[in-house]
C-alpha cells in the first residue's frame, strides 16, 4: 500500500497553514460617468411602532414549581400593505394612507422548575429538574398608517376579446342570395397584458414585550410557600418598529468620475 493511502488526511485542518499578518490597500471605486441615471433600489415608504395587547393560557406538561427564566423574540409572518390597484402605475404621494395587515408569533421559550419523582417533596427539602417549554403565542391585527414617500400602485391586468365578421350560407329552405351575416362561435380571439407589480414588503427593526404570567391552578404541598401548577395566564404588552419598503425606479445625478 502506497504512503498515499496510507495517509489520506493529507492536511491537517486543527492547525492553519498560515497566521501571518495580511497587506490591504485601498482601490479607488471605478465610478460611471457624470449624467443623469436611472436606478432600481429599495425606497423607504415610513418606519412604524406598532402596538398590540395579547392574552394567552399556557399549559405545561408537568407541575411546576416556579419560572426560572422566559426567553423571547417577535416573529413576523405576514406584513401586507393595502394598495389600490390602478390602470397606469400611478403614484400614491406623501400622506397617502393604506391599511397594513401584520401577523407573526412571539416565540417563548420558558425554563422552569419542576419536582424530581413526582412530588419531589421530603420533608423541608424540595428536589427539583430543570426543564423547557417553548410556545408561539399568535397575533393578527390591522393599522393604518400614512406613506412618508410615495408607493407605486399596482397596474390592473387587462383581457380584450376581438371577433372577425363572417358571411356563411344559409342552406336548405332559404333563398339562395341571403347568408348568414354574424361572428364565428367557433372561434376564439383574446389580446391579454399582464403587469408583474412590485409589492412592499417589510423589515422588523425592534421589538419590546411587557409580560405578566401568574398561575391559575397552584397547589400548595411541601414546606412554607412551595407548591406547584399546571397551568399559567399570560398578559402581554407587545410593541415592535417596523419599515415598509417597495422597489422602485429612482433617477438620480451621477457624479462626474473625474471630480
Amino acid at each position: 500500500m502506497s504512503d498515499y493511502n496510507k495517509n489520506k488526511n493529507c492536511v491537517n485542518v486543527d492547525k492553519s497553514a498560515s497566521l501571518d499578518h495580511c497587506d490591504n490597500t485601498a482601490v479607488d471605486p471605478i465610478l460611471t460617468p457624470a449624467g443623469e441615471r436611472t436606478i432600481h433600489v429599495p425606497v423607504d415608504l415610513g418606519v412604524y411602532n406598532v402596538s398590540s395587547n395579547l392574552e394567552a393560557h399556557i399549559t405545561f406538561p408537568e407541575p411546576v414549581m416556579e419560572i426560572k427564566d422566559v426567553k423571547k423574540k417577535v416573529e413576523i409572518v405576514q406584513c401586507r400593505l393595502m394598495t389600490i390597484p390602478t390602470s397606469n402605475g400611478d403614484f400614491s404621494g406623501v400622506g397617502a394612507q393604506f391599511p397594513l395587515l401584520l401577523s407573526g408569533y412571539v416565540r417563548k421559550n420558558i425554563q422552569y422548575a419542576t419536582p424530581c419523582g413526582g412530588s419531589g417533596y421530603d420533608g423541608s427539602c424540595v428536589s427539583s429538574d430543570i426543564k423547557s417549554l417553548t410556545v408561539r403565542v399568535p397575533f393578527k391585527c390591522m393599522t393604518t398608517i400614512t406613506l412618508e414617500s410615495p408607493v407605486q400602485l399596482p397596474r390592473t391586468n387587462n383581457r380584450q376579446e376581438f371577433d372577425f365578421f363572417r358571411a356563411q350560407d344559409l342552406g336548405t329552405g332559404y333563398p339562395e342570395k341571403d347568408q348568414y351575416l354574424s361572428n364565428d362561435i367557433s372561434q376564439f380571439h383574446q389580446y391579454s397584458t399582464q403587469y408583474y407589480n412590485q409589492l412592499p414588503y417589510c423589515e422588523l427593526l425592534s421589538s419590546s414585550i411587557l409580560e405578566w404570567d401568574e398561575s391559575t391552578d397552584r397547589v400548595s404541598e411541601g414546606p412554607v410557600g412551595e407548591g406547584y401548577f399546571y397551568n399559567m395566564l399570560e398578559k402581554m404588552s407587545l410593541n415592535f418598529t417596523i419599515k415598509v419598503l417597495q422597489k422602485q425606479q429612482v433617477r438620480i445625478d451621477a457624479l462626474d468620475a473625474d471630480a
